[in-house]
């Protein structure tokens, strides 16, 4: 006795057939994910490398400012590394030295250290999002594909494997290609996080000093550096941004 003629097309049951042979909805499923998996080793090793560059240029600074006497010879050596960010830091703490009071350069050390936290931090954003949305769009993937398996349960008339089979197999590879773009975000996020959170834990326990040398504190009185300096603005360009 033979099998009755279901009429539905063959389809091997591998991943580029199943694909191919996919509704609109999976195929634009599958091409987001494929697009946030490929943004995610993109953004992870433009951070990777940005942070290495960053720490170096840091840690260059923090050996050139060693012993020196005063916020002057601060400044002075912040210019040579106005790439780093001590170096975007002391610069801006020179500019307002003149008269500030020692509460109120940590507060502009303070905001300082939050722009270079925003620098630390750029496309991290991005990356949370894939690792957050990429399941669920995966699993929009999954939902329409046992949603497509029972409609041709339904025109079919029958619930044989080659009827099911094709529906049910593209909504376990969106499923598959969702978790493969979330896990490696999740991984290289933590990572990510842990090397700029260690940076800048370097960064703020190097401004108290930088604060102290260019407002040392003669009892309650912030004593002015020793000779008017004409500084100029900060300058130099972003390490952190965008990641190159």
């Amino acid at each position: 006795m033979t099998a009755p003629d279901t009429g539905a097309p063959t389809i091997k049951l591998d991943a580029v057939s199943l694909l191919w042979h996919a509704s609109a909805p999976i195929r634009l499923t599958v091409l987001l994910l494929l697009i946030a998996g490929v943004g995610v080793w993109l953004i992870a090793v433009l951070k990777f490398l940005q942070t290495a560059r960053v720490r170096a240029s840091h840690r260059a600074f923090e050996r050139a400012s060693e012993g020196v006497p005063g916020g002057q010879e601060l400044y002075a050596v912040a210019v040579s590394h106005r790439h780093s960010p001590g170096g975007r830091i002391v610069m801006t703490l020179a500019s307002r030295a003149q008269g500030a009071s020692v509460d109120r350069l940590r507060a502009i050390a303070d905001r300082a250290l939050v722009d270079e936290r925003a620098r630390a931090t750029t496309l991290m954003s991005t990356l949370g999002s894939i690792a957050a949305a990429s399941p669920f769009i995966g699993l929009f993937g999954t939902v329409y594909g046992i949603m497509d398996a029972f409609v041709r349960i339904g025109q079919e008339k029958s619930a044989s494997l080659p009827v099911v089979a094709p529906a049910i197999g593209e909504a376990l590879i969106t499923t598959a290609i969702g978790l493969a773009a979330a896990i490696p975000a999740v991984i290289f996020y933590n990572a990510i996080d842990k090397r700029v959170s260690h940076l800048m834990e370097e960064i703020e326990a190097s401004a108290g000093e930088w604060i102290l040398l260019f407002a040392p504190r003669h009892g309650d009185v912030a004593v002015p550096l020793t000779r008017p300096i004409s500084f100029p603005p900060p300058g130099g360009g972003a390490a952190y941004g965008g990641g190159t």
